[in-house]
This record gives C-alpha cells, structure tokens and sequence, in this order.
C-alpha cells in the first residue's frame, strides 16, 4: 500500500535563513530542514537551488523518493513584496515539479498566520465574517521590517518594504547602522557620549570605534555582521543609556506607526484586531521594546492585541498550506504541537 502524499511542503525563506517543512493532512509535521537565506529577489535562481537541496533533506527523512513531494507548496519569501515577484517566484518553485499547485507571498504572511490561533478571530466578530477566516496585522522585524494586514473579507494591504526608499526605518540592518553612526560620533566628539561606544568597539573586540569603521571600509566586516549591533544596542538601553533608549522608542514608533496605517487603511482600529510580531527583534522580547509598542497600540487601536509569535514562521507558512485544504482547527494543534518548545526555531 502507498502512502498519502503529503498536503504541504512549506517553505519560509527569510533574508538569513530558509526553513523547509514537510506536513501532513492532519497536521503531523513530517519532516524539516533549514539551510541559507534568500537576501534579495535578485538571487531567486541561488536560492531555489538552496531550497532544492532542503527538500532532498526532507524526502530522505520522509523516506520518500522522486517528484512529487507534496500536494501543494506554501512558499512565504522575504522580498516578494510585488506581484510579478510572487509570480516569478511561484514559478520558479512549481517548475521544480515538487507539487501542481503553489501560493508565494512575502513572509511576513506567514509570521501573521503563525501567530492566529485556531480559535479564528474572526468567529468572535460582529459583521458578515466567514467562519474560520484567519485575519489580523503582521509586522516583520527581523533583519528589516515589513508589515502586511488582511481584513475579515481577506482584502489585503501592507507596503513596499525596499528599504530606505519606500521610506522603512529599523530592523536589525538599520539598528546595527543607527549603533555604530551614534558611537562614532560620540567618539569624534560630534555627539553626545553613550554607553554604545564602548559596546560596539567590544562587541567586534576592537579598541575603538574607529576600528570598526575602517574594518566595514576595508570590507574586513561584513553588512551581516553589522546587523549583530542589533543585540547589543538592546541590552545597552536596557542599561538606561539615553541615546540607545531613544533608539528602540524609535524602532516602536516605527513598528506602530506601519501597524496602526494597515489597520486605517482596512478599518480595524476599532475591532480586536491582533498585531503579531514576529522576526528576530520581536522574538527576542526585549521588554522596552515589547512596553513601547503595545502602549502605542493601545493608544491608537484600545481593542487590539498584541501578540509576539510563538512558532517559527515555517509554520505559519504551513498553516497557510493547510488553510488552501480546508483542515480544520485539530490540524493546526497538532501542527503547533509539534513546534511548541523546538530549540532553535
């Protein structure tokens, strides 16, 4: 006897890490792999080649051989934010012949859907809500920072997330720049003295701040590692240095400001409306940060929630995948289940 195909092969391609689930109809996490990122849409072809090589890795640990994996693809990818990158994208993965059907959105859907329960928000709503439609606000902020909203009639919205030229602020990329641009002229005498001048200068074991500056020039440090400031610009407010306090109330402000949009824009400031947060900034649950924004929320949206996500986005990716097949809420518990308490997620 043959066994069922699986329903979903899920993928979450992030900007540092690409995670690849194998899920069955009933929610039973088959398989899983991870491997690098997918930094810009302009390596699509690299990238499918990484992601070729994960759902070898699942197959194997699947037992399973030749094409194809799954019943259908649920690929959620950083910097898929147009319609002709979803479609290039979604092309790309179906010509691999892993399934006959796909969706490919950007992956802050994914961190949206990771972070509703299956108790279905919206069966809790007043209104002509369908029953078991999964809705709300997601914000991304990770290495950069999106945001994307989908309304009880599953109209969407969100933004173009390209960076300083759609006008995106934050993110672990942006922090580690803002960190260094503050410890540098707190150094030279151009600015006022914080605590992150000796943080950054330690954190890449240099004497001075100046060091770093000349290592990233000289391309002896690298953006990704820039990125690692994030972290230490985190636990320098937590310290009750000014400069890095007024940093993160800005990344909150930011974070709120793009949530509170989404919500006008699809009219939920007055509805409970879940905000989920997700991405490495959000689940590090810095509590200045996490205090900052749901005040802010609340100020703006007094019924919303917010929420930071407890699985990782794979398998909001997957619970997508799940939704395309009509499964039910006993599918989504047993995949949460399944990821509840995984290290390393």
């Amino acid at each position: 006897m043959s066994l069922a195909l699986p329903e979903v092969l899920a993928i979450d391609g992030g900007n540092s890490k690409t995670d690849v689930a194998l899920v069955a109809a009933d929610g039973s996490l088959l398989a899983t792999a991870r491997g690098p990122g997918m930094p810009g849409a302009d390596v699509l072809p690299e990238w499918v080649a990484v992601v070729s090589e994960l759902v070898d890795e699942v197959r194997r640990q699947a037992g399973m051989h030749g094409n194809p994996v799954a019943r259908h693809i649920s690929a959620c990818v950083a910097n898929v934010d147009l319609p002709e990158e979803e479609e290039r994208t979604a092309a790309a993965l179906l010509a691999q012949g892993w399934s006959t059907t796909i969706e490919a959105v950007n992956d802050t859907f994914a961190v949206l859907r990771a972070g509703l329960d299956g108790t279905a928000t919206a069966d809790a709503e007043p209104g002509p809500v369908p029953r078991g439609r999964h809705w709300g606000v997601g914000v991304t902020c990770g290495a950069g920072i999106n945001c994307v909203g989908v309304d009880p009639a599953g109209q969407t919205t969100g933004y173009l997330a390209l960076g300083d030229i759609s006008g995106d602020w934050g993110g672990g990329a942006g922090l580690g720049k803002e960190a260094l641009w503050w410890a540098v002229r707190a150094e030279d005498g151009r600015g006022p003295q914080t605590a992150l001048r000796e943080a950054v200068a330690a954190h890449f074991g240099v004497a001075t701040v100046r060091d770093v500056t000349l290592g990233i020039h000289l391309g002896k440090i690298s953006e990704k590692e820039l990125r690692g400031l994030a972290p230490v610009l985190l636990a320098v407010a937590r310290e009750g240095d000014q400069v890095a306090r007024d940093l993160v109330r800005h990344q909150a402000e930011e974070i709120c400001v793009m949530a509170v949009v989404v919500m006008r824009r699809l009219g939920l400031t007055a509805r409970a409306t879940p905000v989920v947060l997700g991405g490495g900034l959000m689940t590090a649950r810095d509590p200045l940060l996490l205090q900052e924004i749901t005040e802010r929320i609340a100020a703006a949206a007094p019924q919303a929630t917010v929420v930071v996500v407890a699985v990782p986005p794979v398998a909001g990716a997957a619970l997508l995948g799940l939704d395309h097949s009509g499964a039910g809420t006993e599918a989504e518990r047993r995949l949460r289940a399944a990821y509840d308490g995984r290290a390393g997620s």
